[in-house]
């Protein structure tokens, strides 16, 4: 089956470019934007060869997964740009939590519980599933904005630093080109909220409301330094708020996240 954008996408203006393969969605999105690509636009794959996540990781998507990449010209800051990947983090729980719905009606299975780690990743059952990139380089019609999403459909790797699953692997069957429909008409949506930054507070706040480990002990390592404490909020720049024991409230602006006991044994 190819893949097709949703009728809430379509009526959105999004345009569509699908691959056989590919060496990765958002590289081949910025090539398109130096070309004069002004989006918006939709860059899909179900085998993506040299993808990237976030500190240059590795991010490979063999047949059967999805990768996807949304293309934004914007007239905002780079700061204000960042946020849209808290806005794709929603939109994607919101397409994951339809088909899966609708994969478990088939099968008579049960419910996943889906949940956004800061800053970038979506989780199944308490392991990774998807990935988020958020990439911007300044061309002649403006802010060229690329947000990356890697979602394991049919395998996940193995051996990386937090556990990671499939959705197959969960008892969910759905194709690539399914959960692709879902997430563009969800993010036609969760865009139109996000309204270029203004709409912030309200993605916030929904993002929040899926957010793993709020309230609960974190570490997050940055560099050579550790900081412990407890997951207090995301401020209005997205940051991670985290909470000390002496009551002190810190915001983190980048680093790797560990809750619960896997907190506890990196802060020793």
């Amino acid at each position: 089956m190819p893949f097709a954008l949703g009728p809430r996408a379509i009526g959105a203006g999004y345009g569509l470019i699908a691959f056989d393969q590919v060496g990765s969605t958002n590289a081949e999105a910025l090539t398109r934007a130096r070309a004069g690509e002004r989006g918006p636009c939709w860059f899909v794959t179900t085998e993506q060869t040299a993808g990237r996540g976030r500190r240059q990781r590795a991010w490979i998507a063999p047949r059967g997964n999805l990768a996807s990449s949304v293309l934004e010209i914007l007239d905002v800051t780079p700061a204000t740009a960042a946020t849209l990947g808290f806005a794709v983090g929603v939109a994607m729980v919101s397409a994951l939590r339809q088909v899966s719905l609708e994969a478990a009606m088939r099968s008579g299975g049960g419910q996943l519980d889906f949940a956004l780690k800061w800053p970038n990743d979506v989780l199944a059952n308490g392991d990774k599933l998807c990935g988020i990139l958020v990439e911007a380089e300044q061309v002649s019609a403006g802010l060229a904005v690329v947000v990356g999403i890697g979602t394991n459909i049919v395998a996940a790797p193995t051996g990386t630093p937090t556990p990671a699953t499939s959705l197959h692997a969960l008892g969910i069957i759905v194709s690539a080109e399914d959960l692709f429909a879902a997430l563009s008409d969800s993010w036609a949506e969760y865009r139109a909220i996000w309204s270029d930054g203004r709409g912030f507070p309200e993605i916030r706040k929904a993002w929040l409301g899926c957010a793993a480990g709020l309230g609960q002990p974190v570490a997050i390592s940055s560099g050579n330094a550790i900081i412990q404490g407890t997951f207090d909020t995301i401020d209005e720049q997205g940051c991670m708020v985290v909470r000390t024991t002496e009551g002190r409230l810190v915001p983190i602006t980048a680093g790797d996240v560990y809750f619960g006991s896997a907190a506890t044994a990196r802060a020793l």
